[in-house]
């Protein structure tokens, strides 16, 4: 065979996946694989890659063979922009396939008290599966995963079911795709923290019926710590209060058991605590430092109470929505001064636009529902736009100017559409 043979094929949707040819028994048509390559993937090499597809050379394939590989390819969710190309050569067919690597989300372990995050990702590398510490959000890997981890649970004598399911840690502000046992019976007996200050402090102990009495999720126990321990801790200048992953044991010496309670291990790294030594302003033109400091309420030298600080960039935000600058951002640095434990803040700010108000855009309302609302709003066209007026008349202003007025309605769709060309701000209220 001296003929050339080229094939360019873009995946843009995913086919159902068809099985290979049987080298066993080959249909008409079939060639001799001599090589196959994978390239563009800086996640794994073109060996495991084929490997996970079912290619391999000494195979015998035709174009059915090589598309469905380059089908399988896209399902697996992991890669994108996937070509081939094959050629005839006197030994048989060589094929290349180019694929990008898709965008892929971190993998966490959810509900796994028999086994270690460390040995349920040696087990997923160990079984052949392309895993390198993340997944994609959708495709045919992530079932495959989840059989992985179920018959690594079966070899230790854990019979259970693993599912998996894309959520947001509040904790991060973070999407993962999560993996948890969706069929065991495992409950919290105790969460038992290491520091005197979470084992003594009475909210900390009261809210933990939050947690005690319910099912096990270490993503659960993971977000308790953040808003109902982590707080305790800034309120006493622990600014870099760190937790530990948490580890889980049966109560009593069940190690395969499906079902039962836990002991939770919960290690706390305090760091030490700090005084407030102040704010260098940085990007702050349209409101000078001195107005900036007036927002703050500590004192130098006095404890860095973190929750008192988050008020101030609370308070800052607010002062330049009240002043128009809709867009502003804030970045506070901290520098810690081990030596003095003091603690000064470095903030730059990003003002943006100040925006003045343009149209108040009303549907869903009667002729004497839109001339009260209009009455009544707060900011006159072509005001500088104060966003905690504008908040406040959508709190209270609003049921006063309906006041003696048949109007009903369930809820409110409320947008702010910001024109950076003419520096206005158009509200749109829909009254549903």
């Amino acid at each position: 065979m001296t003929a050339f043979l080229l094939c360019l094929c873009t995946l843009a949707l995913w086919p159902s996946p068809r099985l290979l040819a049987s080298p066993q028994n080959p249909p008409a048509g079939t060639a001799h694989l001599d090589s196959v390559l994978i390239t563009g993937s800086q996640r794994f090499t073109s060996p495991q890659i084929a490997t996970a597809i079912g290619l391999r050379a000494g195979q015998e394939v035709n174009r059915d063979s090589l598309q469905n590989a380059a089908d399988k390819l896209a399902e697996l969710g992991l890669f994108q922009n996937i070509q081939y190309r094959f050629s005839t050569i006197v030994t048989g067919v060589k094929v290349t396939y180019e694929v990008a690597d898709a965008p892929l989300l971190p993998v966490t372990f959810d509900n796994f008290p028999w086994i270690s995050d460390d040995d349920l990702a040696s087990g997923l590398k160990a079984s052949g599966i392309l895993f390198n510490g993340s997944a994609p959000a959708k495709g045919t890997i992530l079932d495959a995963m989840s059989v992985a981890l179920t018959r690594i649970l079966d070899q230790r004598g854990v019979h259970v079911h693993v599912i998996h399911e894309v959520i947001t840690l509040p904790v991060q502000n973070q999407t993962v795709q999560q993996f948890r046992v969706d069929d065991a019976d495992l409950t919290v007996q105790s969460i038992e923290f290491n520091d005197p200050l979470a084992k003594n402090d009475r909210a900390i102990q009261a809210s933990l019926s939050d947690l005690v009495g319910k099912p096990y999720s270490r993503s659960r126990i993971e977000l308790f710590e953040f808003e109902q321990v982590r707080p305790v801790y800034l309120a006493h200048s622990y600014l870099q209060v760190q937790f530990g992953p948490t580890v889980a044991q049966f109560a009593s010496k069940s190690p395969t058991a499906v079902s039962g309670p836990l002991v939770i291990s919960a290690p706390i790294i305090v760091g030490p605590a700090y005084l407030w030594g102040g704010v260098e302003w940085k990007g702050n033109s349209s409101i000078a430092s001195p107005n900036l400091d007036r927002l703050v309420d500590l004192q130098p030298g006095s404890p860095a109470d973190g929750n008192k600080i988050e008020v101030v960039w609370q308070r800052v935000r607010a002062a330049y929505g009240q002043a128009g600058f809709l867009d502003a951002s804030l970045d506070h640095e901290p520098q810690f001064d081990e030596k003095t434990a003091q603690v000064i803040y470095r903030v730059s700010i990003k003002e943006g636009l100040q925006y003045h108000m343009g149209n108040l855009v009303l549907t869903g309302l009667s002729v004497e529902g839109e001339r009260r609302i209009r009455a009544g709003f707060p900011i006159a066209a072509d005001a500088i736009f104060n966003k905690d007026m504008y908040e406040n008349f959508l709190a209270t202003g609003i049921k006063t100017a309906f006041a003696g007025l048949p109007v009903h309605y369930e809820k409110i769709g409320r947008f702010l559409q910001e024109d950076q060309a003419t520096g206005k701000v158009d509200v749109m209220l829909d009254f549903q």
